[in-house]
């Protein structure tokens, strides 16, 4: 057979198919890649579990209070039991208006106050945050001068109820007792403190701080959640998260309580300056309903008894009842204009019927003038009188009205449930932030692992190397167990092949020797195999050295070659192929014999002295290979990375076959093409690739996880 027949032969595909999609990553290989990284996984795992841990541990626990409040949006008892005047003093807030009052600097300002929030004792020691072994420093009063107050003033505990304070120069300045209140001249100014609490060991130390009102305002705020139970209900929960549980439950206590009283008086203020101004305006109207009454009884003593007919009396009493109508109207038009404008259709109608009583009423005062002089002039002055005691009192019934709305008024908000102290801290959720960060990290290192194979993504399909190249793949090998080869090669002598014959990677490697034999001429005696990579890294060396061991283990007479001299495998003895080529040792006494295998004579590299480029481009190497061609069946040569020096390119006018091996997912296509144009420059001889460090993918059929049968397939990692 010609060398272009057995280029053709070697060229077509062989029995391995690959599905086209290989490049593409389904759910059942995705789970497989990350089964392969099961340790780093596992190792993210343990490392989430442990952070987890640490922050649930290092934050401080926060303990939650809640308060219940009913708003009565419809009115107060009190409104509905005095009427009209009741429902116009007793104005409804909606529920969202009430929880925007309990939120507002009103009330917070005066809870800051009372619970003295603006002073701060925080605990240091990261050992004892840490195991939640802090002491406690309640503070009544702190005062720092503003020139230091952005300082940091720390107080340490020297007792069980003693300590002192230490100011931003590191100096004692005074010594205190827990209850007592404290000063100290600084800066010109004085240092105020009182502690009301201390739970602590003594050594331990606080970080002093006084922060301004509004500071203080904004924390309490942020912490407090106030919201509606469901819709329309009036029912308003409030809650409040604090370190300390029984501070949590004081103050949210003291919101309700100030939020309480400021409603009661906020809804009391109306009433009570009507009431004012009804007061201010009562002994005037008094004061004219006198004046009236003596001139009616000055007139009557004056002209004596005047003969009043039925009438007359009708007369007067239909235009009393009209000044009463007209005057309860005004008081209603009154109550109106405070909501509405004037122009507005409930005041508008209060006006027109005010005008239709006037019009009666002026009729009626012309009817009264056909009546004699005296008994106008008695009607005149009984309608003065009767419409100033009207007007008088009317009044005092409206005073006495208010008073009973000032005194009973309870307001629309009242306390359902006080806050009460909860031993059970509701911060931190330990096992949520564990689990979370469990989650996270796994999440991580799944990012990570799939990060790193898209940094690798090259060529991983048979098919579309073959398909592209048009040269062979002969087998794929899978990923080595023997992370630390050149060492156990060195130490031992053997090979895989040799240590694990029934392991699947030993079966790929055998499978090579099958497509070599089959593919070249078998009338040929000897054969001379070079074996090289596109870049560093690629398991060359693993596949030269396994297959010359394969070639022995079969009966063939192998000589192993290690011409990589810039980077050997073989360096068992001090002279090797740089000797022979130097002619300072003969190749029967620079080759050396495996002791496991008869049929294995091994060529190492040598010491490197000088360039290999000199070295291989003499015809010193051609005269060995001819010289060696007829003692040995098979020769295989392991020859430096091609893309990197031309040690390779010098070999292969000398070989007969040609063996590229790639590393699964390292390289692209378009390097792969280039590699192997370049080598067709220097090699028409027959080529082909082998595929190394294949990952396990779900369809590729025979040869992968499957070994003899009765044996168990193993699972191999980098």
């Amino acid at each position: 057979m010609s060398e272009k027949e057995e280029q053709k032969v070697i060229s077509q595909p062989t029995a391995i198919q690959v599905p086209q999609n290989a490049n593409t990553i389904t759910l059942l290989e995705a789970l497989e890649i990350l089964w392969d990284k099961k340790f780093i996984l596992a190792l993210f795992l343990i490392v989430g579990g442990a952070v987890g841990y640490c922050v649930a541990n290092w934050l401080r626990p926060q303990y939650t209070s809640d308060v219940l409040l009913q708003i009565d949006v419809k009115g107060g008892k009190s409104g509905k039991a005095i009427g009209d005047m009741g429902a116009l003093l007793d104005v409804a807030s909606p529920a969202d208006a009430e929880i925007e009052l309990l939120k507002s600097r009103m009330i917070l300002s005066y809870v800051v106050d009372v619970e003295h929030l603006c002073f701060q004792a925080t605990p240091i020691g990261a050992a004892d945050r840490f195991l939640h072994h802090e002491g406690r420093m309640d503070l009544d009063s702190l005062y720092i001068p503003q020139i230091a107050r952005a300082e940091k003033w720390m107080a340490r505990v020297t007792g069980d109820d003693t300590y002192e304070v230490i100011s931003p120069e590191e100096q004692v300045i005074l010594e205190g007792k827990v209850g007592e209140m404290h000063r100290a001249a600084y800066a010109g100014d004085t240092f105020d403190i009182q502690v009301s609490r201390m739970l602590a060991q003594p050594e331990q130390m606080f970080i002093l701080s006084q922060i301004s009102d509004l500071g203080a305002m904004g924390a309490l705020k942020a912490s407090l959640k106030v919201a509606e139970k469901g819709k329309q209900t009036g029912i308003i929960e409030a809650s409040y998260n604090h370190r300390y549980p029984d501070r949590a439950a004081a103050i949210l206590n003291t919101i309700a309580k100030t939020y309480l009283r400021q409603n009661v008086e906020m809804r009391s203020a109306e009433a009570a300056k009507t009431l004012e101004f009804l007061e201010k305006q009562l002994p005037g109207v008094k004061a004219k309903l006198d004046s009236v009454e003596k001139i009616l009884a000055d007139y009557r003593y004056s002209i004596g008894s005047v003969d009043m007919t039925g009438e007359t009396h009708a007369h007067l009493n239909k235009e009393s009842e009209i000044q009463r109508q007209i005057l309860d109207l005004e008081q209603q038009k009154q109550a109106a204009m405070r909501l509405f404008k004037e122009e507005h259709p409930s005041v508008q109608t209060l006006i027109r019927q005010q005008n239709r009583l006037r019009a009666e009423l002026a009729k009626l005062k012309k009817t009264a003038e056909k009546m004699p002089l005296t008994q106008q002039e008695v009607a005149r002055l009984k309608e003065d009188v009767a419409v100033n005691n009207e007007i008088y009192t009317t009044m005092l019934n409206n005073i006495q009205q208010l008073r009973v709305v000032r005194a009973g008024e309870v307001g629309n908000v009242r306390i359902v449930d006080f806050a009460q102290i909860n031993g059970a801290p509701s911060k931190p959720k330990k096992m949520n932030i564990i689990i979370c960060s469990v989650a996270a990290s796994f999440m991580l290192g799944v990012l990570l692992v799939f990060l790193l194979r898209m940094m690798h993504n090259g060529v991983r399909s048979v098919t579309e190397i073959e398909r592209e190249t048009n040269t062979s793949v002969l087998a794929k090998v899978p990923q080595n167990p023997d992370t630390g080869l050149n060492l156990k090669f060195r130490k031992t002598r053997k090979t895989h092949v040799q240590t694990d014959p029934d392991d699947p990677l030993s079966e790929s490697i055998r499978s090579i020797l099958t497509a070599i034999d089959f593919s070249f001429n078998m009338n040929k005696e000897h054969q001379v195999i070079m074996v090289s990579g596109i870049m560093p890294g690629v398991g060359k060396s693993f596949i030269s050295t396994n297959l010359a061991a394969t070639f022995a283990m079969v009966g063939k007479k192998t000589l192993f070659i290690d011409a990589d001299m810039r980077k050997a495998t073989c360096r068992f003895t001090k002279v090797g192929l740089v000797d022979v080529l130097m002619g300072k040792v003969a190749f029967d006494n620079a080759k050396i014999t495996s002791p496991n295998l008869p049929n294995l004579d091994i060529l190492e590299s040598g010491k490197f002295t000088l360039s290999a480029f000199e070295l291989l481009r003499g015809d010193m190497l051609k005269k060995l290979i001819d010289e060696i061609r007829p003692q040995y069946d098979a020769i295989i040569i392991d020859t430096p990375p091609t893309n990197l020096v031309t040690d390779a390119y010098m070999i292969c006018p000398l070989i007969d076959f040609a063996l590229v091996v790639l590393h699964y997912g390292r390289h692209s296509m378009d390097s792969i093409k280039e590699s192997l144009h370049t080598l067709e420059r220097y090699c028409d001889k027959p080529k082909a690739f082998v595929l190394n460090h294949c990952e396990h993918r779900h369809g590729y059929g025979y040869g992968y996880g499957y070994g003899y049968y009765g044996s168990k397939s193993k699972k191999h990692k980098n």
